[in-house]
């Protein structure tokens, strides 16, 4: 993998919502090295991770629209959908789960549903961070809404947990070795 696409939506009012689970984790790996790529729709870093350098990716689009900065920078750089690595919020997974697959569904999720129109395919790797949902929580709340809400403290501990696991890790994946990290994971 090549690429590591973190999906959210940009801006400081967004910055802590549950939807922006994979800007969590992109933003660890870069620390403040992002360059904003307007050609791209995107901010863009370089990370040396498990031996190689590895490009970092932000949307600067809404979620909805992710694909719009994934698919020019694949074709640009020309890589396949199998080596791009989304990582991202999941509805069907509880607080501090996580998940790797290749392929597979969307889910219902528009911003990996966007990704696989711009790209063409659904062959690329998704990194699954559990936030839960408003129903299994005993919440209240509509999907849209509380996608677009900070979670709670004990939700937050748990998904940071997650955040650390899956960055401890990305070597493994990156590396090839997907069944002993998929192990560990999904153990979580």
């Amino acid at each position: 993998m090549k690429l590591i696409v973190g999906l959210g939506n940009p801006g400081s009012q967004y910055a802590g919502h549950r939807h922006n689970a994979g800007f969590w984790v992109v933003d660890r790996l870069a620390g403040p090295g992002w360059s904003r790529e307007s050609k791209f729709k995107a901010e863009i870093a370089k990370a040396r991770i498990a031996g190689a350098d590895r490009w970092l990716l932000k949307p600067q689009t809404y979620m909805n629209a992710s694909g719009e900065a994934v698919g020019p920078f694949a074709r640009f750089h020309r890589l396949q959908a199998d080596e791009i690595l989304v990582i991202h919020d999941e509805l069907d997974l509880p607080p501090g789960a996580v998940r790797l697959k290749r392929g597979g569904g969307h889910g219902g999720h528009n911003g990996v549903r966007d990704i696989e129109l711009h790209l063409g395919s659904a062959d690329f790797w998704r990194l699954r961070i559990g936030i839960g949902h408003p129903r299994t929580l005993n919440l209240n709340q509509d999907v849209a809404d509380f996608v677009l809400h900070d979670p709670r403290t004990e939700e937050k501990l748990a998904i940071d947990r997650a955040l650390t696991a899956a960055i401890e890790e990305l070597p493994a994946i990156l590396e090839g070795k997907i069944a002993a990290a998929q192990r560990r994971l999904h153990g979580l």
